[in-house]
């Protein structure tokens, strides 16, 4: 029971991702968490109002299973697999993020950005609508989100991926590095 409380190395995690790619690509189906939304919208009728969402949902619900998977072995893993402990943070993360307000004590969901305290605040609230429009346009305008392209793509040898998870990387590292210290 105590390898399940900690976490498993990156070469099971990757054996296991790859043993689920190669299940999917032998059934002709593709992984994406973007393409879930789309379904899911598609079955509740959207079609009627776009006709981005008139699809044939129905062969794609199996996907659905994926984001109650996702939220399942969330919980589950969260409550019952886990001994509580969080990741080390380095001590110059821990320094980088001092310099801008934003504290350590909680790992990597520091209290200033993830609690309901934080969502009084109106910055946080834009921050969170920007935001989440930019990723819902990114992933449409991409044809896919990050998990989508890096996973599913890639194994498929897809250049468009490729460029794709080029472009996430970039991306990341401009936030990080440039916008995240000035919004911040």
């Amino acid at each position: 029971m105590e390898f399940f409380l900690q976490p498993w190395p990156w070469y099971l995690s990757g054996f296991l991702i790859a043993c689920t790619m190669l299940i999917l690509l032998l059934m002709g189906k593709k992984f994406g968490m973007s393409s879930n939304l789309k379904t899911f919208c598609a079955a509740c009728g959207a079609g009627k109002v776009s006709p981005f969402f008139q699809s044939d949902w129905k062969s794609d619900k199996w996907n659905l299973l994926v984001v109650v998977g996702a939220i399942l072995g969330g919980f589950v893993a969260s409550h019952y697999l886990s001994n509580g402990e969080m990741p080390a943070i380095s001590e110059a993360t821990k320094a980088s993020l001092a310099s801008i307000n934003i504290s350590a004590e909680n790992q990597y969901m520091p209290r200033e950005l993830f609690s309901i305290s934080a969502l009084s605040d109106i910055k946080t609230i834009l921050i969170l609508i920007v935001g989440g429009v930019l990723i819902g346009f990114g992933a449409r305008y991409a044809g896919g989100c990050t998990s989508g392209h890096a996973i599913s793509g890639l194994s498929n040898l897809q250049l468009p991926s490729l460029i794709a998870v080029i472009g996430f990387f970039i991306g990341g590292l401009v936030m990080v590095h440039l916008l995240f210290p000035l919004i911040f």
